[in-house]
């Protein structure tokens, strides 16, 4: 075969394509100079926490502080909880309407998914701050976050399994005159439940890490403890809560995988 015959290695780039990568090397660049750890820093930061990681060990065990964070622990989940079951239960009609191919309001599916995107598009503290201000500090602007939260994640995903569902059940209930409802119960939430159920289990799981975070801005939760632990340079203090969440988050996730191991 001639050498001329054989497929090129790089696909060759346009002028246009060319150039953006350029710019997108020199924003690379730009942004390592101006944010990245330099060398110097580094150094410097290293006996620094490793002199943090000193005062925060051992960590405190006794016992009315270990009840204490248990019961924020507690608090934590069930945030974590409430939040992610009533995200959920609103994400399921909400994608129903966003839907493209089942949705009941026609062309005003689109103002449906532009709400699932600002629930997504807002991070969590934001969420936390303004609902702080609206109910006050505690668990209920926590939970309240949360629900925001898994309406932004499930609603989407949640669209996405519908949309993706079988065709060939629908289209014989629309055939016998079906209407959308009963297409939606009848054939398209059975055929979407295996990814339904592991989407809300990932909301599940990302709502335990998120209600941790919330109460550093004092909405509830172990983060609560955690931030007045560090206000107060009680690092041993700090060091406790930070395995508990950990031990937390590792009993999550393998709740979850098996449970979404059972599913497939």
């Amino acid at each position: 075969m001639a050498e001329s015959a054989l497929p090129a290695r790089l696909t060759r780039l346009s002028p246009l394509s060319f150039a953006l990568l350029v710019a997108a090397g020199a924003l690379l660049v730009a942004s390592l100079q101006q944010v990245a750890p330099s060398p110097t820093q580094l150094a410097q930061g290293g006996p620094r926490m490793a002199e943090l990681v000193g005062r925060m060990l051992p960590p405190n065990l006794e016992g009315a502080f270990l009840q204490r964070v248990f019961w924020r622990m507690i608090e934590t989940f069930q945030i974590a909880l409430v939040g992610t079951v009533i995200g959920v239960a609103i994400s399921l009609p909400i994608a129903w309407l966003s839907s493209k191919a089942i949705s009941p309001v026609g062309v005003f599916r689109h103002f449906f998914k532009m709400l699932v995107s600002l629930f997504r598009t807002v991070p969590d503290l934001v969420w936390a701050l303004i609902f702080v201000a609206s109910v006050g500090l505690g668990a209920v602007a926590g939970t309240m976050t949360i629900m925001v939260d898994t309406i932004g994640f499930c609603g989407r995903f949640f669209a996405e399994a519908m949309e993706d569902a079988d065709e060939k059940p629908q289209e014989a209930l629309f055939a016998i005159g079906a209407s959308r409802l009963s297409v939606l119960c009848g054939a398209v939430l059975p055929d979407a439940m295996p990814s339904l159920i592991n989407t809300t289990l990932f909301a599940l799981e990302k709502a335990v890490r998120a209600s941790v975070v919330l109460g550093l801005v004092g909405a509830g939760g172990i983060g609560q403890e955690l931030k007045v632990a560090f206000d107060l340079f009680q690092y041993k203090n700090a060091s406790t809560i930070i395995l508990v969440i950990f031990a937390i988050v590792l009993v999550m996730e393998f709740v979850t995988d098996r449970l979404r191991a059972r599913v497939r």
